[in-house]
């Protein structure tokens, strides 16, 4: 048979037809296939997980086919249980698919403990910063007579003097006593001598 008769036999017509069905079936096996690897179309809302223990955690993401990875825990936060969730990421509503890892870090079981700093001299404005940066807070702020306007002459907590490298818990609050810049200046040159002797005074000669 020529080749030119081949090519327009129905032998040949029904191999293309074949071939491309061939062809089809596979093309639809392999998106198949591309689509339940990848889980093309199917995904997960982000709970959240603020405020959860890693127990409850972990059974609330094991329900939704996710993962988590603890970071580590953060400074103690009042507004959170002991060791509770209080980041997480991706954050609450994200779109991720199946088998995804959420990233979490839990509370602290309480309040480290930071020791005082030498604020002592030191004027209010330095005073303040420096405590929050250490994570206390400020207190009670009192006056006493003191050249030095708004300088800490004191610090307190609870009512007890504290001196430098005491230690306390973050987030207590420090009460400074500062200076009025009102005390009273007695120049020493100027003093009269409580010591001194009275100069006599003269009699009247006779």
């Amino acid at each position: 048979m020529s080749l030119r008769k081949y090519l327009t036999s129905r032998v040949f017509f029904l191999q293309v037809l074949g071939a491309a069905a061939i062809i089809a079936v596979l093309g639809y096996l392999f998106m198949h296939w591309l689509t339940f690897t990848t889980d093309h179309g199917h995904e997960i809302t982000v709970p959240n997980l603020s405020k959860l223990t890693e127990e409850q955690v972990e059974s609330k993401l094991d329900e939704l086919d996710l993962d988590y990875v603890l970071l580590d825990s953060v400074d103690y936060r009042s507004g959170f249980p002991k060791y509770s969730v209080v980041e997480q990421d991706p954050l609450p509503g994200t779109k991720v698919k199946v088998g995804r890892k959420i990233y979490i870090k839990i509370n602290a079981s309480g309040f480290s403990s930071v020791r005082i700093p030498d604020l002592i001299e030191k004027t209010y404005r330095e005073a303040v910063p420096t405590l929050k940066a250490l994570g206390l807070e400020e207190g009670t702020i009192t006056y006493i007579p003191n050249l030095g306007k708004d300088m800490v002459l004191e610090m307190r907590y609870k009512g007890r003097n504290l001196k430098v490298g005491d230690r306390v818990l973050k987030a207590s609050k420090i009460d400074l006593v500062l200076g009025d810049g009102k005390a009273t200046y007695v120049d020493e040159s100027q003093a009269t001598d409580s010591t001194a002797v009275p100069a006599e005074t003269p009699q009247d000669e006779q």
